[in-house]
């Protein structure tokens, strides 16, 4: 039987007793009617995890002692970097969450011009918190005990001003440019999509005067939440560890 795996973000000792989060607390005790002595994982995202166990349930409060520590990888060889324009709706938090379980390691959430969502700086930084929670879910179910890194929103063209390293940077263009299969290995990639609209001409050349190379996917055109989670998956196959 699977153990329920649980993210602490705290110092996790052996030996120690820490208290759960409220809401995996809750969870634990209303939902899966833990009790004292089952057992546990626990995680922090240092690259460990911790053999765990429930010390007591006190309402949807609990707490966990803490065991021996063992260092599991199952972070991805090849270091993936998705920028996303943010899509409309609740299609982000899909995204973050499958990108996690694909194995990115970091998650740039962006918006362009044709972008149909608009937030202040308030619900960016709530938009931020809540993509984080998102991600260490992912991580819970997943098996990652390390959090891909998720940066504050920001505009397309800041992110392109930024510039980049020696990483291979792949734009998304629908029905034009390279295919995966005629790029050499490389050993990060930085992964640009679009939104649901398309980027704007404008936007498309600064991309690739940032460095960023047109990428096709096939013939068909892909939503902005598919395409970039097949282009995961597809590098993954090719460079990765499927």
């Amino acid at each position: 039987m699977r153990l329920t795996r649980v993210y602490v973000d705290t110092a996790l000792i052996p030996g120690s007793l820490v208290e759960l989060p409220p809401d995996t607390a809750s969870h634990l005790a209303r939902v899966l009617r833990a009790r004292s002595g089952d057992e546990l994982i626990l995680f922090n995202g240092d690259g460990r995890e911790f053999n765990g166990a429930i010390e007591s349930v006190r309402g949807s409060r609990v707490s966990a002692s803490v065991g021996e520590s063992r260092p599991v990888d199952r972070e991805s060889p090849l270091a993936i970097t998705l920028v996303q324009c943010v899509p409309r709706g609740d299609r982000m938090d899909f995204i973050v969450q499958k990108a996690t379980e694909l194995g990115v390691a970091r998650i740039v959430p962006v918006l362009s011009q044709r972008s149909v969502v608009r937030l202040d700086k308030a619900q960016a930084e709530s938009k931020a918190v809540h993509w984080r929670a998102v991600a260490v879910s992912a991580c819970e179910q997943c098996g990652r005990n390390r959090l891909p890194e998720i940066l504050p929103l920001t505009d397309l063209a800041h992110f392109l001003g930024v510039g980049g390293g020696d990483e291979t940077r792949l734009l998304l263009c629908p029905g034009e440019g390279l295919r995966l299969a005629e790029l050499p290995r490389p050993g990060a990639v930085t992964l640009l999509v679009g939104p649901e609209g398309g980027f704007a001409d404008d936007e498309a050349e600064a991309a690739q005067a940032a460095g960023f190379r047109p990428l096709r996917l096939g013939p068909r055109v892909l939503r902005s939440e598919t395409a970039g989670l097949a282009a995961l998956a597809a590098m993954l196959a090719l460079w990765g560890d499927f």
